[in-house]
């Protein structure tokens, strides 16, 4: 080989390694946030039994949807304008976005602590108190997605460890304790040392006085991801409540099991969803050419990982789906097919959308998914009208093929757009 290939190769090979070592902290970041999650879910309930720990699932979802609208708002322009940018604008961008996510959760927060006395008894008292920790759980997040815009996932692994470490002996105390308030404070305030711990690594504080400012540079983009986000979450929660109206709260338990069955690749999906939009926004700076190869492999890939894990729990004896689900198995087993295509095709849209979200085109990317989630919902309740729980179950995955073909189209308009603005810019003197 001639010194000039050497000096051709390696950087290409460098290059892939390092993209090969970002996807791998998103996974294990992703791993140690959904092994807390499930550690969390599984103590509680055992601790407080049914209904208890579904007032602490009030709280949790309650959690999800401002996690969502701290996304939208915060983290998401992050991540599609300050990855692989230089450090100076990185840090004054992480500044603005991590002191939006405390403004977030402060004035969120605030409304739960006000609406608990309200609601009363232990929903009240749990709400109340998830108001009081909301900032710190939605600025750890900031932390997790500011370290994979810089490309250091290895510090979001670290923050996410740090936070199940401390949520050991805070459990521990709450369980002590035995009320719904105190577990809600427990992993609320375990969050907070996470965030704390987040300023030190980044040596950053978040700025709150400049999230007004971050609002007014990103509104392009951040209200359409703000939609887009509460879109995605409002869709799920209309199809569950739907299901338990129309078929039955067991419906509801059934596509639950599916969904656990899947759950370890549902992880990967999420693990490779912190660091796709930032990957691809890097090919996009780089090589814009490698665009729609990269996202076309990116989606294809997690559709083919799908199809094969589907194929897996196909093959899984009863008697091991039994000793996982235990009875809700049988009824879990019949979903097996339609799930695993309904996430396959989700998984291929990803791609799509990791280069929507590169290009900066919100609008498109808002369309998308705002079609997506009317299709998830008409589908899910649609079958479910037709053909009780299974209908439900082939309505999602017709749903979520369709919403992938759209996100491929307006992909590929917004790819076009593209080269013709610079075409023309080229040839305008």
């Amino acid at each position: 080989m001639t010194t000039e290939e050497e000096k051709t190769t390696a950087p290409a090979g460098s290059a892939k390694r390092a993209l090969v070592g970002r996807l791998s902290w998103g996974l294990a970041d992703q791993a140690a946030s959904s092994v807390t999650n499930f550690a969390v879910g599984i103590y509680v309930a055992r601790s407080l039994g049914l209904a208890a720990f579904g007032v602490f699932s009030l709280a949790w979802v309650t959690y999800g949807v401002v996690l969502s609208v701290s996304r939208g708002l915060a983290t998401d322009p992050l991540v599609v304008r300050f990855s692989g940018v230089p450090d100076v604008s990185w840090r004054g961008a992480v500044a603005r976005s991590s002191g939006t996510a405390l403004g977030v959760g402060a004035a969120i927060g605030a409304a739960c602590v006000v609406a608990g006395p309200a609601l009363g008894g232990s929903v009240g008292s749990a709400f109340a108190c998830l108001g009081v920790m909301l900032p710190g759980l939605l600025l750890q997040d900031a932390w997790r997605y500011a370290f994979f815009a810089a490309g250091t996932g290895r510090k979001a692994f670290v923050n996410d460890v740090v936070w199940g470490v401390a949520l050991v002996p805070a459990m521990v105390v709450a369980a002590r304790v035995g009320s719904v308030a105190a577990f809600v404070l427990a992993w609320g305030a375990s969050a907070a040392v996470a965030a704390v711990y987040g300023c030190v690594q980044a040596g950053i504080r978040p700025r709150l006085t400049g999230a007004r400012a971050w609002l007014r540079e990103q509104r392009d983009l951040s209200y359409r991801y703000l939609a887009e986000n509460v879109g995605v979450s409002g869709a799920s929660q209309l199809r569950a409540y739907g299901l338990g109206a129309i078929v039955g709260v067991g419906a509801v338990g059934a596509v639950r099991g599916a969904e656990l069955l899947l759950g370890p690749f549902l992880a990967v999906l999420m693990g490779l969803s912190l660091v796709t939009v930032a990957e691809a926004a890097r090919v996009l700076r780089r090589a814009p050419h490698r665009l729609a190869r990269f996202c076309l492999l990116l989606g294809g890939g997690q559709a083919a990982a799908a199809l094969l894990w589907g194929t897996a729990l196909l093959l899984m004896p009863d008697r091991l789906g039994e000793l996982v689900l235990g009875d809700v198995w049988s009824s879990a087993a019949e979903l097996i097919v339609p799930a695993t295509l309904g996430v396959a095709g989700a998984g291929l849209g990803t791609g799509a959308a990791a280069g929507l979200r590169a290009l900066g085109a919100a609008r498109r990317s808002l369309r998308s998914q705002l079609f997506a989630s009317a299709c998830y919902v008409i589908g899910g309740l649609g079958g479910a009208a037709v053909a009780g729980t299974v209908g439900s179950a082939w309505g999602v995955a017709a749903a979520t093929v369709c919403g992938s073909a759209v996100w491929w189209l307006h992909l590929r308009s917004a790819l076009r757009e593209r080269h013709q603005d610079l075409f023309r810019e080229v040839r305008t003197p």
